[in-house]
């Protein structure tokens, strides 16, 4: 163990200050605790950061859009009261083909029928009923996603209680709506969007929508659950774009603040190296300084594996609980390039100055054959040479993130392997960075030709980066695969999904965590109403 310089007490320490540990740290505080939150990084934010990476250009560094946060967390963190600002654009997303067209949805879904409309009548009559059937569907979805897994081998009243609520809201939906539940789930998401619409470039978005983040493709298994799941948060069909003013760092820094207001201490710059164990139980934490801390109760908002395999001696940890969380799968897929520009490219589908359009979320990926492709390659630890693009324009809606006339260009590409094929340095993602962030560039040029000579830097941010810097291990954005078998009970473990650890007084809070999808905050609000329960005890 490493020595300590200086030993502080505390109620609860909180490892890791990205948006999941302050949510949780807001309502430990709000219940009468006094929690630490320990962050490395200089700011807090994880992997909701806004940053400056070219002079006067500033973007959302990771992630670009919110999941969104659940509204019940916005309103009782009241984080417009400390200085959120939300931006949502009338266009949700638009999707590009090579042919040149483009198609625009829209946060009403009536505006989004009329744009259909150009690609198939058909079509623009069968999306308003497929997103009522999946706002239906994914409220019960969400009530489900707010609770906590239940006790499979010895359910609580609580347990049956809430089991007995879900029953019930699935028996609501009718018989039609409660067949596609149980049906859609376990699909490919390829099949989900082909039972429902003709237009390939629609079927992609909304397929697209079930890979994101995930080591599957359109075609794999269970897809449609990641749809389901994102749905909750959101019942578009390709999702909405939910950004706030400042990039996603003012909502965790909005956060921050709230969760100080009610009582909660932050320190950035002090990385945790160790989670001190004894007889069995959490006693506090390590720092990188050699300062120790002690702890009542240890909750880590880093992923599951990094908590208990690196941050905790395994051997505090049986051989069979060892060797299922080495199995957690958690490859990251994904892969960002953020570009400052010295003017708008000029996109060929959307001549004559249509930049309405371009405020939402970009899609590149024209039909599911071309997403199934760029998943081919990546299952063989190549990086997609047609990748699929999810990209924003940010100064669009907020100037203030760029020099006036010029812009900055957010773009998500999948996919990525964090593990790439081969052992020799060519191999390496430092050696393959630069031809990463050309793939890029490239692919997005058959849309915007211009694009090239406007780029006035790059940033490129590989899977290992997201690991060596972000703390994401194996570079896994949520923190483990959103998949069949790791979801609900199963999130991260059979018997270890209700934020408790094999190791006493140690949680979990994060997105490696039930529900784990993303920036809606919801694993942070779940872990603290269980955590509150053991503290009470």
């Amino acid at each position: 163990m490493a020595g300590s310089t200086q030993n502080k007490s505390r109620d609860v320490v909180i490892i890791g200050g990205g948006h999941n540990g302050l949510v949780t740290a807001f309502y430990l505080a709000k219940a009468g605790y006094k929690p630490l939150v320990l962050e490395r990084a200089a700011q807090v934010g994880g992997a909701a950061v806004s940053d400056e990476f070219h002079p006067g250009f500033r973007c959302s560094t990771l992630a670009h859009t919110a999941g969104p946060i659940r509204p019940e967390i916005v309103r009782e963190m009241q984080l417009e009261k400390h200085g959120l600002k939300w931006i949502t654009p009338e266009v949700c997303m638009t999707a590009l083909s090579p042919d040149g067209r483009a198609l625009s949805l829209y946060q009403d879904v009536q505006k989004s029928a009329q744009e259909i409309a150009a690609f198939s009548q058909k079509d623009a009559v069968k999306y308003p009923e497929f997103q009522q059937s999946l706002g239906k569907i994914s409220k019960v979805i969400g009530e489900a996603l707010a609770t906590t897994p239940p006790n499979i081998d010895n359910p609580s009243r609580g347990d049956l209680w809430s089991m007995l609520q879900t029953g019930r809201a699935i028996r609501k939906l009718g018989k039609k709506d409660m067949f596609r539940l149980l049906r859609w789930g376990p699909m490919a998401v390829a099949d989900l969007a082909s039972e429902y619409f003709e237009t390939e470039l629609l079927r992609a978005v909304i397929a697209a929508r079930g890979i994101f983040g995930t080591f599957l493709g359109p075609w794999s298994a269970g897809s449609a659950l990641v749809l389901l799941i994102r749905a909750a948060a959101d019942p578009h069909p390709a999702g909405s774009a939910f950004f706030a003013a400042g990039g996603m760092g003012a909502i965790t820094q909005a956060m921050a603040s709230a969760a100080q207001g009610a009582g909660a201490e932050i320190r950035t710059g002090a990385e945790v190296i160790e989670i001190v164990v004894r007889d069995g139980a959490a006693t506090g934490v390590v720092l990188a300084s050699g300062e120790e801390i002690h702890a009542k109760a240890v909750i880590s908002n880093a992923d599951p594996k990094r908590t208990l395999l690196k941050l905790t001696d395994p051997t505090h940890l049986s051989p069979d609980f060892v060797q299922r969380l080495q199995h957690y799968r958690g490859n990251g897929t994904v892969a960002k390039v953020n570009l400052a520009l010295s003017g708008l490219p000029r996109f060929t589908a959307l001549e004559n100055g249509k930049t309405e359009a371009l405020k939402g979320r970009i899609h590149i990926g024209n039909e599911i054959d071309y997403l199934e492709r760029a998943f081919d390659e990546s299952k063989y630890g190549n990086f997609s040479r047609q990748p699929y693009l999810e990209i924003t324009i940010p100064s669009l809606t907020d100037p203030t993130l760029a020099l006036e006339g010029k812009h900055v260009m957010s773009i998500y590409m999948q996919y990525a392997p964090y593990q790439l094929k081969g052992d020799w340095p060519q191999c390496s993602w430092e050696e393959q960075r630069n031809a990463l962030g050309q793939t890029v560039v490239q692919t997005l040029a058959q849309y915007a030709p211009n694009l090239p000579e406007l780029i006035l830097t790059h940033q490129i941010i590989t899977p290992r980066d997201l690991e060596e810097k972000y703390g994401l291990t194996g570079g896994q954005i949520f923190h483990g695969d959103l998949a069949l078998d790791q979801f609900f009970t199963m999130r991260p473990l059979l018997d270890w999904a209700r934020y408790r650890t094999p190791i006493q007084n140690l949680y979990l809070c994060g997105s490696g965590t039930h529900p784990g999808a993303g920036l809606t905050g919801g694993s942070g609000a779940n872990a603290a109403r269980e955590i509150l329960k053991e503290l009470k005890k």
